[in-house]
């Protein structure tokens, strides 16, 4: 008999003889999938075993929940009884009345007189990834010209196979690479090996080298680009277990398998051990914001409730690693240079209104003692934190509270909190600080109460209010654990947790170096991607050769590769940290390299830290930062995310006084200089017509003809390389007062707080911080007769029909009046 559920979105077909399941959308031309398979691999003794290919007998019930993070579901519960080794498994089904996905999840328990080993349960399996084996198990199926490719013959050649599949890769943690592959790609792989690996790899997520052969952690997304449709696949929580995903795009039709880790967790007798939900949802390409039921449901699952993290303001403020601690810097940080970036702070406050001031690694005397100080920081930290608060800004620390170098006293004096591997040597955390470094194993409970006193410490003793957790990962690496029943999801769970709880709910939490899906609804800020640094791409003490092109090494790059790609997680899971602008002229890259890098933070929404030295930073980059403050803080579209490696477009919609405008970027991701051109049907516009697109670095105004008589659009030719072009654009009204941008704000109208246009002239408020000087450009109608700025007099100059340009000097707050002819 065959068992149904469904929803508005999709339909569930479960057959209990076939041991295997079918799904389909409901929307035009959606994906099925057909025949699933699920399994579970386990180990008792010495033998390893593997069940669910069949399902020798099981009892079904359907059952309605009215209470869930998702509201009303449907459920599909499937016990399949145990065979004679007394694995009994429980497969349950959901569909939410109010949301289009699916979701189901696998509870396994073990009814028998020994403890097993739960190593993998996959809970999709669709096709055969790896060559050499036959047959087939289940098809994905991307309808095509009005029929499923099921349908029709099969086979290299045919009409009928998607041509152009394209798989979007979820990195593990904060600097693990994240972005499309295609079909004829291999996987990006890191060519440091054991150097680098235990950092950005999931231990149980593989590697494949294969071409076409694509992993992912937590979730990803399988997308057909002809017709646009897609299909997402992953889990809502990584509270249980470390979540993967894996697909070969290069056989005669799309495989797909997802998978929670058991990581030979013990299952001892009478106990359960139950998967995250596994989640599924079918949708359009350029649906507007096109993974929001997925990424809202987690968000669900994981209570980022409202007026929470997902509320504040994004944090802005100084960092110190940048020019005083990274590896190209020859000194040490000093508690003098941070007191002169604080003086610097007080003074440029009116002019550059910083919050924060982080104190970043340098003043410990080695990674993992954190209660004893280098001789740079003689009296310690409380003295600067108190500084810090007296002067009216937030003091914030760095910590890597899950991390030790060999050569600490904690390593040498707790040998036992080191996580350790089978062979009972400590375990390799990655090659950092010129050594192997060393995880805790923080299932062991004085390892646990040691990380929650470091934090305890840093919050009620020094005083710092705002807390950037570093190389967090270190607490999920492979080894053997001291609690043998828990898996490594589980371990990075309960540690964020008590570092949670030991924070208190009022203390900033910034996650970095951390596994993505383990932080939700504990930090309040997560770094999505990898560090920046001085230069475009990775280098390693100015070396380049070799390493240039590491994906998760830090570069200028890498950082706005993911903060572009996971720009959808702003303000649903956390505020997006993508790590500090530096702007002094000192760094390796180009003037045009830091407008871009500042436009990528506009635009995607995220904090803005800076990190050079403010005493010496020249007045023209202090006025690059100014112009970003305060933060839009708004979560973007990403236009081209399914079709460029990098995406090229990108469009903020805002809204104020003036009206409605969209700020939108375009980029030359090249290492040559090339042509941009910007066309209206490349974004989400809802008016036709002629627009008016004024570009904020340049502070050039064009006029974009209307769609229909000029699909061209405007091209801009001769964009350096890494450059940008960021557009303020409108619908030209030739018939009422428009303002069209300044050099005032990056978002070129939210400075304006009062907008009054009338039939004798126009009246205009402008609220900046501190002392401004700048240019404001205004359509108007009528020939312009008089303007006064506070009540004087200020000069304008024409530089198109009906287009003014006003130069204005004032301190916080300007009025300007303007009369008609």
């Amino acid at each position: 008999m065959i068992h149904t559920l469904e929803n508005s979105a999709v339909q569930l077909e479960v057959n209990p003889v076939s041991a295997r399941w079918s799904v389909t959308g409901k929307q035009r031309r959606s994906p099925s999938l057909e025949n699933v398979q699920v399994s579970l691999s386990y180990q008792r003794g010495y033998s390893g075993h593997k069940l669910l290919d069949h399902w020798p007998e099981t009892t079904v019930s359907e059952l309605r929940t009215y209470q869930s993070p998702h509201g009303p579901l449907r459920q599909l519960e499937i016990v399949i009884a145990a065979p004679s080794d007394s694995i009994q498994c429980r497969l349950i089904f959901a569909v939410p009345d109010e949301h289009p996905l699916l979701l189901w999840k696998l509870v396994v328990e073990n009814q028998g007189s020994r403890a097993v080993s739960i190593h993998k349960i996959e809970l999709l399996t669709l096709g055969y990834i790896y060559p050499g084996r036959s047959g087939l198990s289940g098809s994905l199926n991307f309808p095509l010209g009005g029929f499923s490719h099921s349908s029709q013959p099969q086979g290299k050649g045919t009409d009928t196979y998607p041509k152009d599949l394209v798989f979007y890769s979820n990195g593990w943690q904060s600097w693990s690479p994240s972005g499309l592959y295609l079909p004829e790609q291999r996987y990006r792989l890191s060519r440091l090996g054991f150097l680098r690996k235990p950092l950005v790899k999931n231990a149980s997520t593989p590697h494949p080298r294969r071409e076409g052969m694509i992993v992912s952690d937590m979730f990803g997304v399988l997308g057909e680009r002809t017709y646009r449709n897609g299909l997402l696949v992953g889990f809502l929580s990584q509270k249980e277990q470390f979540g993967s995903l894996e697909t070969w795009l290069g056989g005669i039709s799309p495989t797909l398998s997802l998978w929670a880790s058991g990581d030979g967790a013990q299952l001892d007798p009478g106990r359960e051990m139950t998967t995250d939900w596994a989640c599924l949802q079918f949708f359009h390409l350029d649906t507007p914001d096109p993974l929001a039921p997925y990424l809202d449901a987690v968000a669900r699952e994981n209570q980022v409730l409202k007026g929470g993290s997902t509320a504040a303001v994004s944090p802005v403020g100084w960092c110190s690693w940048y020019q005083f601690s990274s590896e190209d810097y020859t000194g040490l940080l000093t508690d003098e240079d941070v007191i002169k970036n604080l003086d610097a702070m007080r003074d440029l406050k009116e002019d550059l209104p910083l919050e924060i001031i982080q104190i970043d690694d340098g003043y410990q005397s080695e990674i993992g003692d954190w209660f004893s100080f280098n001789e740079s920081f003689p009296e310690g930290l409380t003295p600067l934190a108190s500084a810090i608060h007296r002067a009216g800004f937030t003091p914030g620390i760095w910590l890597a509270p899950f991390i030790a170098h060999p050569k600490s006293r904690l390593a040498a004096q707790h040998p036992d909190w080191l996580l350790r591997n089978r062979f009972k040597q400590p375990v390799n955390a990655g090659f950092l600080w010129g050594t192997f470094t060393r995880g805790l194993d923080l299932t062991h409970p004085d390892a646990m109460a040691y990380v929650k006193d470091v934090i305890r410490t840093a919050v009620d003793d020094w005083g710092f209010q705002y807390l950037k957790l570093d190389f967090l990962y270190a607490a999920a690496l492979a080894g053997r654990y001291r609690d043998a029943t828990r898996t490594r999801a589980q371990v990075m769970r309960a540690g964020l947790e008590a570092v949670r709880d030991a924070a208190g709910e009022d203390t900033f939490l910034l996650g970095s170096g951390c596994p993505i899906g383990s932080a939700i609804g504990l930090v309040d800020a997560m770094r999505i991607g990898a560090d920046t640094a001085r230069g475009w791409k990775s280098s390693y003490r100015g070396i380049h050769f070799f390493i240039q092109d590491e994906p998760s090494l830090p570069s200028a790059f890498n950082a706005l590769q993911n903060s572009l790609v996971r720009s959808n997680l702003h303000r649903r899971w956390w505020i997006n940290d993508p790590d500090c602008l530096l702007l002094r002229p000192e760094t390796h890259l180009t003037l045009e390299e830091v407008r871009t890098i500042a436009s990528v933070i506009t635009l995607t929404g995220g904090s803005l830290l800076l990190s050079d030295h403010l005493p010496d930073l020249p007045p023209d980059r202090r006025r690059i930062a100014a112009s970003l403050l305060p933060l839009i803080g708004k979560r973007p579209y990403i236009l081209d995310w399914f079709d460029s490696l990098t995406p090229e477009r990108v469009q903020l919609d805002l809204e104020g006084p003036t009206g409605r405008w969209h700020l939108l970027g375009l980029f030359n991701w090249q290492e040559e200089s090339k042509g941009l051109t910007l066309r209206q049907r490349d974004f989400y516009l809802e008016t036709p017509g002629e627009m008016y697109a004024r570009e904020f670095w340049s502070g050039e105004t064009y006029i974009l003809p209307d769609e229909l008589n000029s699909p061209e659009g405007l091209t801009f030719k001769g964009i350096p390389p890494h450059g940008v072009v960021l557009f303020a654009l409108q619908p030209r009204r030739k018939y009422r007062p428009q303002y069209l941008g300044g050099d005032l704000h990056i978002s070129q109208g939210l400075e304006v707080i009062e907008w009054r246009p009338d039939k004798d002239g126009l009246r205009l408020t402008i609220e900046r911080p501190g002392r401004s000087h700048g240019r404001i450009d205004l359509a108007i109608p009528n020939p312009v007769g008089s303007a006064c700025l506070n009540g004087e007099p200020v000069l304008w100059e024409t530089f198109s029909e009906g287009c003014y340009s006003f130069e204005l000097e004032f301190e916080r707050r300007a009025s300007l009046e303007i009369n008609y002819r």
